[in-house]
């Protein structure tokens, strides 16, 4: 009876003891391997709130940077419309000597430049295309012989504007006469001084002149 109770005390005690080292074990384990985990689970949710801050700066920054753009893309836009409604041109026939009178109608070629913004006269045809659409302003002046006819006219296309005539006289030394006329264009309009058959000018630097300007564009 006695050996029976000493062999229970035994084995209650090792099944104990087992007991006892499983939890130590279990506590050891513990205590080494999750405070690692809550450590590394800290710095990634830090680094993560860093990466986030960092792209929405990112985001921003690039968002600036588009808004500064299409400002600038804006500007020079702008600029470019500004600059294409700047559009003025005076020339003069240059040279010395009469021109005419021919047999047909004549193109007046205006070759010496006095100024030519927009460049859109042309020193070597006479002829002034509207860049754009606008109410344009015309001035012509002519100087000439009083012994032969002047007959002039502003040209828009192939139609008549306005003109200037001047009967030949026997008693008249010299011609000075000219005109001048607003007109409505639409882009690739052409304008151009013609000398009709049988007239003449007198050519030079500072007298016989043929001028534009865009006064508003439409």
């Amino acid at each position: 009876m006695t050996f029976s109770v000493w062999l229970l005390v035994c084995f209650c005690g090792l099944t104990l003891g087992q007991n006892v080292f499983t939890q130590t074990d279990v506590a050891t384990e513990t205590g080494s391997c999750f405070p690692d985990m809550c450590k590394f689970l800290k710095e990634f949710g830090a680094m993560k709130a860093k990466l986030e801050a960092v792209e929405t700066n990112l985001k921003e920054k690039s968002e600036a940077l588009e808004t500064r753009q299409t400002e600038t893309e804006n500007q020079v836009l702008e600029l470019k419309k500004k600059d294409a409604t700047i559009i003025a041109f005076s020339a003069a026939t240059g040279g010395s000597g009469h021109i005419g009178p021919f047999d047909t109608d004549t193109t007046l070629i205006y070759r010496k430049l006095i100024i030519n913004v927009g460049n859109a006269y042309n020193q070597h045809t006479g002829i002034f295309s509207a860049p754009v659409p606008g109410i344009y302003y015309f001035t012509y002046f002519y100087h000439a012989g009083g012994s032969q006819v002047v007959n002039l006219s502003l040209m828009k296309n192939n139609e008549e504007v306005v003109t200037t005539y001047d009967h030949k006289t026997s008693h008249d030394v010299a011609d000075n006469g000219g005109n001048a006329a607003l007109l409505q264009l639409q882009q690739g309009d052409q304008v151009y001084m013609r000398m009709h058959a049988n007239s003449h000018i007198w050519q030079n630097d500072h007298i016989t002149t043929f001028s534009g300007v865009l006064l508003r564009p439409l």
